[in-house]
């Protein structure tokens, strides 16, 4: 890459988006000037990046013809107040937040092939990380197996949702080992030692809204529009890192000597061994993988695939993919 590129990254303060300039600065991504947005209370601190602090502004007055790209890793009503407005004025948005239905979601690893559609400027998504970790894991098992129906439970971390669930989970844990009386802030419940059967608020038939983001994105990534995916998202005492159980129906016997080949030889995944299984605090956190353990058949059932999958949330799950994505994106601008 040797053009360079002025890029701004709205919410730059929070967590995906501080894991985001990280990760831009780790991979050398061709940044001429960096524009660090973020909400007024947040206005005025800093972030390093290439050894240098560099000022957090405000977003709503920042003029988006500044820059030729953009990252939006701040709340869906971000996205949905200054995204247009960042296109209008010819800069490439990648949404990080799920709040832009229109969005293309993109995952390098698994529907690369889908930027030869875009329109410039473009407006395409990072999805969710729970996608981006069974994207990653899937789409290179999609010609193998003959995909019927995918089952997920998804054991999220607390630090998808932000900063604050982190410190609720640090400070409930804190007040249950000194023995002192525990009083939920941010969960409406104890989360610390515990698990909770559902992450954010459910609909009319009792799917929450980022089960059904899931399923939509999954079959985007996928290009199955049409396959059947049950998920249940669960929240965990999890600092860091989502795992996934997953199992795969397929229409004909599953070979599972040649699903460790390909596992093993795909570029954003790691096969543990079978006598092993990874685990978030062990193995994912910190690492650009998908690790990938427990590869079996069902019970009885040699057109079942069975897997278990762990990954950094923050960092492969949305600001890694994120940033390949651009790298993907600055090869096809006009």
């Amino acid at each position: 890459m040797t053009q360079t590129l002025d890029i701004a990254v709205v919410g730059a303060t929070g967590s995906v988006g501080e894991t985001l300039v990280q990760v831009l600065e780790e991979l050398a991504f061709p940044v001429a000037t960096l524009h660090l947005l973020a909400s007024m209370e947040s206005a005025g601190s800093s972030v390093m990046f290439a050894g240098k602090k560099v000022r957090v502004r405000e977003v709503d007055s920042f003029d988006f013809a500044q820059v030729k790209l953009a990252f939006f890793a701040a709340g869906p009503a971000v996205s949905r107040s200054f995204a247009a407005k960042a296109q209008q004025a010819g800069c490439t948005v990648i949404d990080l937040s799920g709040g832009l239905d229109q969005a293309l979601a993109l995952v390098p690893e698994a529907n690369a092939d889908q930027v030869a559609s875009l329109t410039w400027p473009a407006l395409v998504a990072s999805p969710s990380s729970a996608a981006v970790a069974l994207a990653v894991a899937l789409a290179p098992l999609k010609h193998l197996l003959d995909i019927e129906q995918v089952q997920v439970m998804a054991a999220l971390a607390v630090s998808a949702q932000g900063r604050e669930a982190v410190n609720e989970l640090a400070r409930q844990t804190a007040e249950l080992l000194n023995a002192r009386p525990l009083e939920p802030r941010f969960f409406d419940r104890q989360v610390a030692f515990n698990l909770l059967a559902q992450v954010g608020a459910t609909d009319e038939q009792g799917h929450a809204l980022l089960e059904r983001r899931l399923v939509g994105e999954l079959r985007m990534l996928l290009g199955l529009p049409a396959l059947k995916i049950s998920v249940t998202c669960v929240q965990v005492p999890v600092f860091f890192g989502d795992s996934f159980s997953v199992a795969v129906q397929s229409r004909r016997p599953v070979d599972l000597e040649a699903v460790n080949q390909v596992l093993e030889s795909a570029e954003s995944t790691e096969l543990v061994e079978r006598d092993d299984y990874p685990t978030p605090v062990g193995d994912a956190v910190g690492q650009d993988v998908v690790y990938v353990g427990r590869v079996r058949h069902g019970i009885d059932e040699e057109q079942q695939l069975n897997l278990w999958l762990t990954t950094d949330n923050l960092r492969k799950g949305a600001a890694l993919n994120a940033v390949q994505v651009a790298q993907l994106l600055i090869k096809h601008m006009a």
